[in-house]
């Protein structure tokens, strides 16, 4: 930890021997693009939602389309979030614990999702639960409907957000090693009484973190989830479905308006993570 912080020193050491046109220039570079990318389509976008008043605005949100895609998508999200919360502590402690065969395979499968495109991750699911699909015929004979319905959104979102909560794990974990965990044990504690006392401690802010990455990403995931659900009016619509179908019907108070729901829960998102990274490095450096 010393060499880390000395390390950092160095750096910010060098930095203050940058001629001012370097450093003033790289800052501009950085706002300016921060500006062009991120504020101004922001602001463009909460323009548009209030551009024909709060009225309109209200009214745009209080429909019932608008709000059943925003109900989707909270319900979407309060079943996504736990179960790959449970499963990203369960992954992380079994590959950064345990030596078993294939353990490679399975480090290497839960980077899937970022490397397969969304639009295929949900097609997957439509060849595997559509009605011409491996397991359409059963379905189909025992009245379960998965794609085109709320089960085939739930699946497509938890595929798709499921390695955020593990990644922020596993590096931290290792890094932790398993020294505490084991006093903890050899002085009489239970592995339920070592996880929560030792374990949670020492992870709880990067598993926050993982978890918030988790629940933006499923808030704001498009591709997968219009490939499974549909496209049903007031039912398989999440908020960026409904923000699509707005637009393209050129209604565009209600597609801003929706836009602007999920660039503030975006807004919220960021503070957040800024809170948990600054709440993660501290825990860093004080140990």
């Amino acid at each position: 930890m010393h060499a880390k912080v000395q390390l950092i020193g160095q750096v910010e050491t060098q930095a203050l021997y940058d001629p001012k046109w370097v450093r003033y220039s790289l800052i501009g570079i950085a706002v300016g693009f921060i500006t062009l990318f991120l504020l101004s389509p922001l602001l463009l976008v909460l323009y548009q939602a209030f551009s024909k008043g709060l009225q309109a605005y209200w009214n745009a949100l209080s429909e019932p389309d608008g709000l059943s895609a925003l109900r989707l998508t909270l319900l979407v999200a309060v079943i996504t979030v736990p179960m790959n919360t449970v499963f990203g502590v369960v992954a992380a402690w079994t590959i950064t614990r345990f030596e078993f065969p294939g353990k490679n395979l399975l480090t290497t499968l839960i980077d899937l999702p970022f490397s397969v495109s969304p639009v295929i991750s949900g097609l997957i699911f439509v060849l595997l639960f559509g009605a011409q699909g491996w397991f359409g015929e059963w379905l189909q004979a025992h009245d379960i409907k998965i794609i085109f319905a709320v089960p085939g959104i739930v699946l497509a979102t938890i595929f798709i957000t499921f390695p955020f909560v593990v990644r922020e794990l596993i590096p931290l974990m290792q890094e932790l090693g398993c020294e505490e965990e084991e006093a903890a044990i050899s002085l009489g504690a239970s592995g339920w009484q070592t996880f929560f006392f030792v374990t949670l401690p020492n992870i709880k802010w990067a598993l926050l973190y993982g978890v918030l990455l988790c629940n933006a990403r499923a808030m704001g995931e498009f591709g997968a989830v219009s490939v499974v659900s549909g496209h049903i009016r007031g039912m398989t619509n999440t908020l960026p479905l409904h923000i699509e179908v707005s637009y393209n019907e050129y209604d565009v108070i209600a597609a801003f308006a929706s836009a602007s729901v999920l660039a503030g829960l975006a807004i919220v998102t960021l503070v957040l993570k800024t809170f948990l990274e600054w709440k993660q490095s501290k825990a860093g450096f004080s140990s």
